[in-house]
């Protein structure tokens, strides 16, 4: 397909009223306004085209560059490109779809968030601490030590940065308490000491997460993390947090449900007979249906917490 063509085909897909949703977002005049299901159907007819989607980018509308993060192949993509093609960037679903979708599986991701993150400028801010949200959640190779530096840093500016910036240092505050149990309970500390943020969302109905209850909810709903570790207890230097029959509160006073008490794990294991050395098959039978249940669950919950912090659009 050529970039004629499919700017023809973007137009004729594009509806007034979802061009009025994206402008209320902050996409500019020049948008045909295609929604994502549509997006996702051409990006599914024209998969990965590096060159195809450089084109769509320099036409400066932003349907064409929301399909060109789709369908763009990271392995192509550089670090002069990719800030090429976010300065003077001011539509935030544009910044983090380019963010999540093409920066955060490139070779040069780990340069690009310790540039963006330190970034003055409101939306290269954003894009950086999009992206360490996007590492947070899915990259493993990453140390824990890394990830609660940042939280460090997070408490210390998220009152003092710009909006757009701030609303994207909350996600990344979630989505690295989703990672592991230390650093849930890192984050979890770090979230009540640092109490509400205030994010202006202009004309939408778009909400700030609250960190503590998104946090706990990620963990209610996948007790191994979005890193796949067991649960367990941590303790952070700046706010104690314990566990106390089957609860967690910190010294903020925050209290959050943990998730699998003992008892819970004994009952997945299966009932033992009275001679203690066989297992009921019924109960067998049973605690492997709940252990394909928890799969599906768990796998539900990673798939919401790599949207938690994703555009909404209304």
């Amino acid at each position: 397909m050529n970039i004629d063509d499919l700017m023809a085909e973007l137009e004729r897909l594009g509806s007034e009223q979802t061009r009025k949703t994206y402008k209320r977002h902050g996409s500019g005049d020049n948008v045909f306004g295609v929604s994502f299901a549509h997006l996702g159907m051409l990006k599914k007819r024209i998969k990965t085209d590096h060159a195809l989607a450089r084109q769509l980018w320099a036409t400066g509308n932003s349907d064409a560059r929301t399909l060109a993060t789709m369908i763009a192949d990271p392995a192509q993509s550089t670090l002069a490109e990719a800030e090429a093609w976010l300065k003077g960037i001011t539509f935030p679903t544009l910044i983090d779809l380019c963010s999540r979708d093409v920066v955060s599986k490139s070779a040069y991701a780990r340069e690009a968030v310790e540039r963006w993150c330190a970034s003055r400028d409101e939306f290269i801010g954003r894009a950086g601490w999009v992206l360490l949200g996007q590492l947070a959640a899915g990259e493993s190779s990453f140390p824990d030590d890394y990830f609660a530096g940042r939280i460090q840093e997070i408490e210390a500016t998220i009152h003092g940065v710009k909006n757009r910036t701030r609303e994207t240092m909350n996600q990344a505050l979630i989505r690295i308490g989703g990672r592991s149990p230390a650093l849930r309970e890192l984050a979890l500390a770090a979230a009540v000491r640092i109490g509400k943020v205030e994010v202006d969302h202009g004309d939408t109905a778009c909400k700030t997460s609250d960190a503590v209850e998104t946090i706990e909810k990620i963990w209610a709903r996948n007790p191994k993390g979005t890193n796949g570790a067991a649960s367990t207890t941590a303790t952070s230097s700046g706010g104690r947090t314990r566990r106390d029959e089957g609860r967690a509160t910190t010294s903020g006073g925050t209290r959050g449900k943990v998730v699998g008490s003992s008892a819970a794990a004994k009952k997945a294991t299966g009932t033992k007979s009275a001679a203690g050395t066989k297992t009921v098959p019924g109960a067998k039978k049973a605690a492997s249906a709940k252990k394909v249940a928890g799969a599906k669950k768990a796998a539900s919950a990673k798939k919401a917490a790599v949207r938690a912090d994703g555009p909404r659009r209304t």
